[in-house]
């Protein structure tokens, strides 16, 4: 009976880091799509040195690199939900696609950056460490 109980606990811990991997993977696609969008239709000012970003102070580039980032974050979402040990892979590569991505906006918006970067790193480890398991 103790080993039963032992083994739902496990299970139980994998699938809601499985759980928060996927759904942090649809949000963070989510939001990558809304400021994809936005930076595609914002006509005000730009932050200040963002001609040394990495592209450039062309805000449109930024808009699709952000709606492509997206489209793939919740795809990626999906599949892991699915509980797809190949779309695992994705999802861990989507990870850190997310996290070296907000990078790019941490010298002008470092809270926010840092945000992407945390929860990025947090679903690369819930699909590297518990995705593997039999939920």
């Amino acid at each position: 009976m103790a080993m039963e109980s032992l083994e739902y606990e496990r299970e139980s811990t994998y699938s809601g880091w499985l759980f928060f991997a996927g759904t942090v993977l649809g949000i963070a696609g989510l939001m990558r799509l809304i400021d994809g969008f936005w930076a595609l239709s914002y006509d005000g000012a730009l932050p200040e040195n963002l001609d040394g970003a990495l592209l450039g102070d062309n805000l449109e580039s930024y808009g699709w690199a952000n709606i492509t980032i997206g489209v793939i974050l919740i795809l990626a979402s999906f599949a892991v939900l699915a509980r797809s040990q190949f779309f695992r892979w994705i999802g861990i590569i989507a990870g850190a696609i997310g996290a070296v991505s907000a990078v790019w906006w941490i010298p002008y918006y470092p809270v926010w950056g840092l945000t992407y970067v945390i929860l990025a790193t947090l679903v690369v480890y819930a699909l590297a460490v518990h995705g593997g398991r039999d939920a």
